[in-house]
């Protein structure tokens, strides 16, 4: 064999050896992007696309752990959703729930934590410095009073109560103990239009949603929808 015919059959070698290494790597990049967007999915509500529980609470851990007295939680609960069930339909539920997890998402910005937590029940962790709170909260309380149109043209009155807990005055840091305080404080400002600040008091109160006995003082920002 001359020596033509000798480097061409070690090229064809080696191409083979590369191609036969390829193939599979080609073959676990796919899987690897198919894994990937399937994990993806799970960690998003299909209805509103914010995170699921378990995916926002880690998000927003890392965001406390990270910024610390410049973060603010929110707990989010829709109002009279189910006199909008009652009277337009579930799809029309879906539309406000839908609406809601978009104006949330708008506020905050692609660095918060934004989840669902469950029905009509919307968590948010996000970095908003203390002299910015006052007109971003107002600005929160006016895009969740924003009628949602509904596929047909009507549109729906939207409510929405608002409980904010912030590290600083508290001096908590631990996710599940702000997310607390912001929902005994959403309680004691419930169907009024108002986000509701969180003080001590309401950090120390023992339950949740509503089942608990004593209000205890509030702070409010925000003008009655």
């Amino acid at each position: 064999m001359d020596a033509a015919l000798r480097t061409r059959a070690r090229i064809g070698h080696r191409a083979l050896l590369l191609t036969t290494a390829v193939a599979p790597l080609a073959g676990w990049t796919v899987h690897a992007v198919a894994l990937h967007r399937s994990l993806a999915a799970t960690q998003k509500d299909p209805l509103t696309g914010l995170l699921r529980r378990d995916a926002y609470t880690a998000r927003a851990r890392r965001l406390l752990a990270r910024h610390g007295d410049d973060t603010v939680v929110i707990l989010a609960d829709q109002d009279h959703f189910k006199a909008v069930n009652d009277r337009f339909g579930h799809a029309a539920g879906d539309t406000v729930l839908a609406a809601t997890a978009a104006r949330l998402t708008a506020w905050a910005g692609p660095a918060a934590a934004v989840g669902r937590l469950g029905g009509d029940e919307f968590a948010v962790v996000l970095v908003l410095p203390r002299d910015r709170r006052a007109q971003r909260l107002e600005q929160l309380v006016r895009m969740l009073h924003t009628p949602a149109v509904l596929d047909d043209g009507r549109t729906v009155d939207v409510a929405v109560s608002v409980g904010v807990a912030t590290p600083d005055p508290l001096g908590i840091r631990d996710l599940s103990t702000l997310q607390r305080a912001a929902d005994a404080a959403l309680y004691d400002g419930k169907h009024t239009g108002r986000a509701v600040i969180a003080t001590a008091g309401h950090a120390r109160v023992p339950s949740v949603n509503g089942r608990r006995a004593g209000r205890p003082g509030t702070s409010t920002w925000g003008k009655a929808a």
